[in-house]
């Protein structure tokens, strides 16, 4: 699902909202997220799953063109993991 069928589908399902009030509420949500995960927080969303973060420790990679090895920094990655209630939905037959 891309952002423009997610606001078509709160669209369907809230019917007394503008559609620049439901484009708001995403802008909000996501933001608020982001924030979150920037400030090193953790999001969590009852039955979805728990936004974080994790920390990759710097490393040797190398440059795809010339084959030269680089140094890649150490860096901050969202991480994602679904509640008990997402995994049931995934695994239902």
């Amino acid at each position: 699902m891309i952002r423009s069928e997610l606001l078509q589908a709160l669209a369907k399902q809230s019917p007394g909202m503008r559609g620049e009030e439901i484009e708001r509420v995403v802008v909000v949500f996501f933001d608020e997220i982001a924030k979150r995960l920037a400030e090193g927080g953790r999001v969590e969303l009852r039955g979805f799953g728990a936004f974080s973060t994790r920390e990759r420790d710097a490393r040797k990679g190398r440059n795809p063109r010339t084959g030269d090895s680089v140094e890649v920094p150490g860096k901050r990655v969202p991480y994602f993991k679904p509640g008990k209630d997402m995994r049931v939905r995934l695994n239902a037959e």
